[in-house]
């Protein structure tokens, strides 16, 4: 299946049913009264997260998506059927935006997550609602009011634990090989990797964390080059940052310098990349000596403004350092999972308390200047 992660669709609510103008008619009463009923209101949509959904693919071929028109009223106090809803299904991760005005609508972070994007017109009123004792056949109604319209956009934002950055060709792809079931290409040359993918990888029994690898990034992505805001996004919602740089790259770069661009990047980007929590990890230690791996990493640490959590040398091919890697990582994940488990609770289980009002200030009022006496107006019937 084709992945992609961004779609531009339209939505409308149905509209709400119109009032109905209508007179009671039986036998031996022929002027029963107004008996018009209201209109039904218009339907909404909805979006639900979907943990089978992995793609947006199906909104790139259907764009427009309207839900149900209310009934108008009928006679006889009948009120109009309401609009049907209609639910389409997203990926779980999709964050929804207002193309017209910019504004973040929602995030769908959770399976079966619901939210409204257009909420349907309100319903139409019969001419019951204008019967009074001085109008007693009213011939007025209302009009149901229009649903809304919205232009939206669909950004699907991969929910993991542990994100890989990196330059293109540091390994990003072998180590999640190595580390778990998921099979991303791997070759030798740059840019092998054009869509992100995730892996799980298992350290015990229970104990599992998801691991997220995106294409390389390189200099300017934070603005757009190479694509890069498109993959930039998918980290927003990882826990970990891991920051792989290859110790002998294929160019001969410098990897002190290689480093230095992929942290200027996550700074510039516009979230909260640059702040979470990361490793640093020297991938390819079999292609050098010991005491150069150890030179290296010391330089490239050199590098980081905000220091990375724990440092690690390793081999993805050899698999070497692996198992260290991974133990640690789980620890990372579990405590940070156990914090926002604990401040949930907490905040579910604040109890309310009331604080009584401040009472106003008491303003003394000025006494009124008495005013001469002018004619008297009476109202008369």
């Amino acid at each position: 299946m084709k992945f992609v992660d961004e779609a531009v669709i339209r939505v409308e609510a149905g509209d709400g049913g119109n009032g109905c103008v209508s007179f009671r008619r039986e036998k031996y009463v022929p002027r029963g009264g107004p008996n018009g009923g209201d209109g039904g209101d218009g339907g909404h949509v909805y979006l639900v997260a979907d943990n089978n959904l992995n793609t947006l693919v199906d909104y790139r071929f259907t764009r427009f998506y309207q839900a149900g028109r209310g009934e108008n009223g009928g006679s006889s106090d009948c009120t109009g059927a309401r609009g049907n809803d209609i639910f389409l299904k997203v990926p779980v991760g999709t964050r929804v935006t207002d193309i017209e005005t910019g504004e973040v609508i929602g995030d769908l972070k959770s399976n079966e997550q619901k939210l409204c994007v257009a909420r349907g017109g309100r319903h139409g009123f019969g001419n019951t609602h204008f019967k009074s004792a001085t109008n007693q056949a009213p011939r007025q109604r209302t009009m149901g009011s229009r649903g809304e319209r919205h232009q939206l956009k669909l950004d699907m934002l991969l929910v993991s634990d542990v994100g890989l950055v990196g330059l293109p060709n540091a390994g990003k792809s072998t180590f999640v090989r190595t580390v778990s079931a998921a099979k991303p290409k791997v070759a030798d040359y740059p840019f092998t990797t054009i869509t992100p993918s995730l892996g799980v990888v298992k350290t015990a029994s229970g104990r599992s964390f998801v691991i997220e690898d995106i294409p390389g990034l390189i200099e300017g992505a934070s603005s757009g080059a190479g694509l890069g805001m498109r993959f930039l996004k998918h980290l927003e919602r990882c826990r970990v940052l891991v920051h792989l740089v290859d110790c002998a790259p294929l160019d001969g770069s410098d990897p002190c310098e290689n480093a230095r661009i992929i942290e200027n990047e996550l700074k510039q980007y516009a979230h909260d990349l640059y702040e979470k929590p990361r490793y640093l990890v020297l991938n390819q230690i079999d292609k050098i000596s010991q005491e150069e791996a150890s030179e290296i990493l010391a330089n490239v640490e050199k590098v980081f403004d905000k220091a990375p959590v724990k440092c690690f040398m390793i081999s993805s091919l050899a698999k070497i350092g692996i198992n260290e890697l991974i133990f640690a990582l789980q620890d990372m994940v579990d405590a940070i999972h156990k914090e926002e488990t604990l401040q949930e609770q907490t905040s579910q289980s604040e109890p309310f308390v009331w604080t009584e009002p401040e009472e106003p200030e008491q303003i003394e009022e000025e006494p009124l200047e008495e005013e001469e006496d002018g004619p008297e107006f009476i109202y008369r019937n």
